[in-house]
């Protein structure tokens, strides 16, 4: 089912039980592809009520891109009309949105990837969600100077091996000084739980997912 915040589409996706804590999934550049609808089928099965901000819908409503090299080229022109400040408040809206459905029975956290890991950091900088998992947000690492702004507990996920992310260290760093952050790595490029992605590491997938699953469960549980 899809709600709406102010005029920005935000579909939900509920678990079994009708009820849990939320989750805000924040997209990559692709849009709601058929990737981030399976993140989210699989975060409902773990028992969160999940919404997604559709980002782009000032400029791109509806954007879904392909993962070839021409969709991935494609969408990085339409990301590039992207401002950055409202999509974080997009994205705080959205955390705002959920604490106050009658199906959200706990806490609510931010989840993103690429484009998201980048804005779900900066959404836990900006307000008070109750935990965030950023996995390889390319901004993240000129953005750390900022984790003590951080008050939730944080998850960073990076690829040793991702050609677009080369100052990880910057994080890893961050981290050891800080009580509610914690970083994995895996030796994996960019992008590598995309399974449409030519990224995608199905290993690296699965031991990061496990990670993060594990993560929710102490910080946000059902």
């Amino acid at each position: 089912m899809t709600h709406r915040v102010d005029e920005m589409p935000l579909p939900i996706w509920l678990p079994e039980s009708g009820s849990g804590p939320g989750i805000v999934l924040i997209q990559e550049i692709f849009g709601l592809d058929g990737y981030l609808r399976g993140v989210a089928e699989k975060l409902a099965a773990l028992g969160y009520v999940v919404a997604v901000p559709e980002l782009f819908h000032r400029f791109q409503p509806g954007w879904v891109g392909e993962h070839d090299e021409a969709g991935i080229a494609r969408s990085m022109e339409v990301v590039g009309n992207l401002d950055f400040p409202l999509a974080v408040q997009d994205v705080v809206k959205s955390v705002e949105y959920l604490r106050g459905l009658p199906e959200v029975t706990g806490k609510v956290g931010v989840f993103g990837f690429c484009l998201g890991g980048t804005l779900a950091y900066a959404a836990a900088t900006a307000s008070n969600p109750d935990t965030a998992v950023s996995f390889y947000g390319s901004g993240v690492p000129d953005q750390i100077g900022t984790l003590d702004q951080v008050t939730c507990p944080i998850q960073f996920v990076f690829g040793t091996e991702d050609a677009f992310i080369t100052g990880y260290q910057k994080v890893v760093d961050a981290v050891e000084d800080h009580d509610h952050a914690e970083i994995h790595l895996e030796p994996a490029g960019h992008a590598f739980l995309n399974h449409l992605g030519p990224w995608f590491d199905r290993a690296a997938a699965d031991r990061a997912w496990d990670i993060s699953a594990q993560f929710l469960a102490r910080t946000l549980p059902v």
